[in-house]
């Protein structure tokens, strides 16, 4: 259950720049290396997927496609056995008291079509009128994103690798707000190619401000003076480097290292800290969750305090929050 990080080097760290790039001021490329190489046989597949999908849709509309999903997830339940007892290891550390086998299978099975339903929008959402999306979407917590908001510091929503939370800077977007991401440089191919067509479809997500793991830190800082939704997820499977600062938190019985880069920049700019999820509800709804502020500076202005303690309580506090959201729904454990 637990992800790779995406999360930016040490804040205090810049990267290295070469004499040329000095003399010119220039900060070091952010472009995602991934964009050029969508090759024509993976943009033709895509293509032929994306016009087979959206027929469905205009003969049988999203429900008809709904249930088409549902049917290929029970499919696929049925006949991907080592995907299975994988979920099942996860369902374990999450109840360690056990499940009834009824409830177990049950969970395991709606995840098998909430997981293939979710794609198969996923590769349509462009294709849909953006009043269509906004009636799906329910915000469940927007007064304390407002609220946050109002004091033109920034917010910083702490999202994790469970559910849809793919799709969370684009419901954002949608809904109106000015949003940054920050995510792993490295991304799949079929991730790239849909987010080049959500930018070329809607306004609001090409407005969206994209930062990658090895981004300058001052463009962090920057999207928080701007007065930004940043948006990125802590939790991480591993530490692919030691100039990465993390911090041990206590998630399902178990001590895990979680990133802290982000977070550190947010308290040094008196960002308020929230943490968001993002909910797959049946016929394709989604349900948008911000909990009430982990944090929200006292400082009226100059830099905030990011000392170890307010850190390592403020990423207890997003673990046991993490912990709370699966025990409710766990048929969102993503990855596995």
């Amino acid at each position: 259950m637990i992800q790779r990080a995406t999360q930016p080097n040490d804040p205090t760290a810049a990267p290295a720049l070469d004499s040329t790039q000095r003399r010119a001021g220039a900060e070091p490329p952010r472009e995602n290396p991934n964009s050029d190489k969508i090759g024509w046989f993976a943009r033709a597949k895509f293509g032929v997927v994306r016009w087979f999908l959206w027929m469905c849709v205009r003969a049988f509309s999203l429900k008809g496609i709904y249930l088409v999903g549902r049917f290929f997830g029970t499919c696929e339940y049925l006949i991907n056995f080592k995907r299975r007892a994988r979920y099942r290891a996860e369902l374990w550390r999450v109840f360690p008291a056990g499940l009834s086998r009824w409830r177990e299978q049950t969970i395991i099975r709606s995840y098998f079509r909430r997981t293939r339903c979710d794609k198969m929008l996923y590769l349509v959402f462009d294709r849909l009128p953006k009043d269509k999306i906004l009636k799906r979407i329910r915000f469940h917590g927007k007064e304390h994103l407002d609220a946050a908001l109002v004091r033109g510091q920034g917010v910083y929503v702490l999202l994790s690798h469970t559910g849809s939370h793919h799709v969370a800077g684009l419901l954002m977007a949608l809904l109106g707000y000015k949003c940054a991401g920050i995510r792993d440089r490295n991304e799949g191919v079929l991730r790239v190619f849909v987010q080049q067509k959500y930018a070329e479809t809607f306004p609001e997500f090409a407005a969206v401000k994209v930062l990658y793991a090895d981004s300058f830190p001052r463009d962090i800082y920057r999207c928080f003076r701007e007065n930004r939704v940043v948006g990125s997820a802590l939790d991480v499977g591993r530490v692919r480097g030691l100039q990465l600062k993390t911090c041990p938190v206590r998630i399902f019985g178990q001590t895990r290292e979680f990133l802290t880069g982000t977070l550190q920049i947010a308290l040094r700019c008196n960002a308020a800290v929230v943490q968001g999820f993002v909910v797959s509800r049946p016929n394709f709804y989604f349900r948008l969750i911000v909990n009430p502020p982990l944090h929200v500076s006292t400082v009226a202005g100059g830099e905030g305090d990011d000392n170890p303690e307010l850190v390592a309580g403020l990423m207890q506090k997003y673990a046991d929050g993490i912990e709370q959201h699966v025990r409710e729904h766990p048929d969102h454990i993503s990855r596995v």
